[in-house]
């Protein structure tokens, strides 16, 4: 881009000299198409630097504002696979098997306590009363997910929707499971390429964004919370975007 514009100043440069010559000593019936021809040709590359310039950052503009929004989205699915899991060991592979454990599921609220008891074997061995502590959970009562996550929104019902881009496009979800150290971890992932969220931008600014590799930037082609090849939860956009684990 910097090659561009360094090039379009001077061919513009350029073109206001030829501009001076031409008045200089081109006989005068052929001046004024020749200085209007160059005059255009100025208009021309002098909007084309416009544009270099101004492209990328109405692109930056719309990529921020459009990933905040998809981000939103992912933090729900996360919060939402998180609670399915406390819940029932495992991650939802789906989005209607997710939406309808959000209506319907409760978590457990508990109370845990310390107390002990009288260790009938060592009581009998040594002939006096011997005590060992024990952990006591009392169940106190249940709230539904939905309200504890979403209180008193239904957004979660159309979560599965990608928010803003490309018309009718909805998250990609995936569930399954890593062995590590012989024991199955439950993992999940959900995910949207960029290809679908700036479906209308700058063709060439898209395929920049896709091959991005920063620390500031969203890396890849895709935004994603969770992962399928690691355990993780976290989101892969950097935390200027928001909380991301």
């Amino acid at each position: 881009m910097l090659t561009f514009i360094l090039i379009a100043v001077g061919v513009i440069v350029l073109t206001i000299v030829l501009v001076k010559l031409i008045d200089k000593f081109v006989p005068a019936k052929a001046k004024p198409f020749l200085t209007i021809a160059l005059w255009l040709l100025i208009a021309f590359l002098g909007y084309q630097t416009y544009m270099s310039i101004y492209e990328p950052i109405k692109f930056n503009k719309v990529k921020k504002k459009r990933y905040a929004q998809i981000i939103e989205s992912l933090i729900d699915i996360r919060d939402a696979q998180l609670a399915h899991k406390t819940v029932t060991g495992k991650f939802a592979k789906d989005f209607d098997g997710l939406v309808k454990f959000i209506d319907t599921a409760e978590f457990t609220i508990t109370q845990r306590r310390d107390s002990s008891i009288i260790d009938d074997a060592l009581t009998k061995l040594y002939q006096v009363d011997t005590f060992k502590d024990i952990v006591i959970i009392d169940t106190l009562g249940f709230v539904p997910i939905k309200d504890s996550l979403f209180k008193n929104s239904d957004r979660y019902k159309t979560m599965m929707n990608v928010p803003i881009g490309k018309a009718g496009e909805k998250f990609k979800l995936q569930a399954g499971y890593l062995e590590q150290n012989g024991i199955n971890i439950p993992v999940f992932e959900a995910s949207v390429k960029k290809n679908v969220i700036l479906h209308d931008q700058n063709p060439d600014l898209l395929v920049q964004e896709n091959q991005v590799v920063s620390v500031d930037g969203v890396n890849g082609d895709a935004l994603k919370v969770g992962s399928m090849d690691e355990v993780n939860t976290s989101g892969n956009w950097p935390k200027t975007y928001g909380d991301n684990e």
